[in-house]
């Protein structure tokens, strides 16, 4: 039986994607308590990133906001990697961005929207978050964009 949020991002015409496989010696996501931490989650598409380079520079601010929803689409799939069910997911907590900039580009809020729009239109209320965006001076395999998300979830049910 499909969810709620699974059946909300089939409305919004998307698909979880197969967790990315880690880069290095970590996990995608980590489960404490009632809280999932992600690892910083790049724009992957079938293992590959579309893009690469500075915001600023060889990618348009446009262009990295559509990464940065890749990028909260990757992190939700983590999530349920570790959750079972993005169901449970009782609200978003934080969203971090991490913007690889050109020199003068300052408009990293905006490229990390595409982050919090895309968790705000999946999960409504529940996808309201604190959140950081930060230039940086590059992010791994040259990608443009990295995010990772807390979330706190709701109980696991018990059994009856």
């Amino acid at each position: 039986m499909t969810g709620r949020t699974e059946t909300r991002l089939a409305e919004l015409g998307l698909e979880l994607p197969e967790v990315a496989a880690p880069l290095a010696s970590y996990v995608p996501a980590v489960r404490t308590g009632p809280y999932v931490y992600t690892a910083g989650q790049l724009p992957l598409v079938d293992g590959k990133l579309p893009l690469t380079g500075k915001v600023g520079a060889e990618v348009t601010p446009e262009e990295a906001k559509d990464l940065a929803r890749t990028c909260a689409l990757n992190a939700l799939a983590a999530v349920k990697s570790v959750a079972g069910d993005l169901d449970r997911v009782a609200r978003v907590v934080k969203v971090v961005g991490f913007v690889a900039s050109a020199p003068d580009f300052t408009g990293q809020p905006g490229v990390v929207n595409g982050a919090s729009e895309l968790l705000g239109e999946v999960l409504g209320e529940r996808g309201t978050h604190a959140r950081s965006a930060v230039g940086v001076a590059v992010l791994p395999i040259d990608a443009p964009v990295e995010v990772e998300i807390q979330v706190e979830l709701h109980a696991e049910p018990t059994g009856s």
